[in-house]
Order: C-alpha cells, then structure tokens, then sequence
C-alpha cells in the first residue's frame, strides 16, 4: 500500500499527465528526489523545507498539503487538517508542526524531560516582573 505522499504524487501525475521530470522542473529540485519520494515504501525522515517547496511548486499544491502527506509518510500525525479550517500556527515554520506530532512517539518518561526543557525554555526567555 502506498503512503500518503506516494498517493499524493501519483495522483498528481497521472490527473496532469506529469513525469516525475516535469515535477522537478518546474518546482526546481532533482527528478532522482521526485522520484525517490514518489517510490520509496518509507519516508524515513521528514524532507527539508526547500524540497518540500519545490514539490509544492512542481505539483502545484498548496505546501500545507504536501507537508501533511510528507509528515504521515514518515509516520507523523499532523494535528487538524486544512479541510476542517485549522490554520497552522505558524505556516512557515514546518518544525512546529514536526515537535508537537513527534512528541506522540516518546515515551511518558520522555515527554515529562521534554515538557521540562520547554517549561525552562519559556521561563528563561519570559521578561522577569519585578517582585513587589
């Protein structure tokens, strides 16, 4: 069974009548990684921002879509969906995306250390009130 971005492209292709070479040049990246995206059983980690952007522009898909089925090709659930109207904290920003569907994957003494580091993160970076 073919992944979500493996469907994606497949889909794209043949409803456009594409090669993945068509893809590639017109979204600026390397026909071996339309290619490789569009074959590989596994997505074993999420592809770079810039790939990403040029298989948007390649597919011509909005990139929140293509982001999705890249996350859950590599096995990351992507909180809400763009049909339900969710906005994206932060479109440009894909790491946002990435840390809150991989903290799932840890374990509940991992995501304890994690939710430390951030509570520490935060207090670190708040601005200090002066006490009364």
């Amino acid at each position: 069974m073919a992944n979500a971005l493996q469907q994606l492209i497949r889909e794209r292709l043949d409803r456009k009548g594409w090669s993945y070479g068509d893809v590639a040049r017109r979204g600026g990246i390397p026909r071996s990684t339309v290619h490789h995206l569009a074959t590989a059983d596994r997505v074993v980690r999420m592809p770079q921002s810039a790939t990403l952007e040029g298989l948007s522009k390649g597919l011509e898909l909005p990139l929140d879509t293509v982001r999705r089925a890249a996350a859950e090709a590599c096995g990351i659930h992507v909180y809400g969906s763009p049909e339900a109207g969710d906005a994206p904290a932060n479109p440009a920003d894909p790491e946002v995306d990435l840390l809150i569907a991989s903290v799932q994957k840890l374990s509940a003494d991992d995501r304890r250390h994690v939710a430390a580091l951030v509570e520490s993160l935060l207090d670190r970076s708040s601005p200090r009130t002066p006490k009364e």
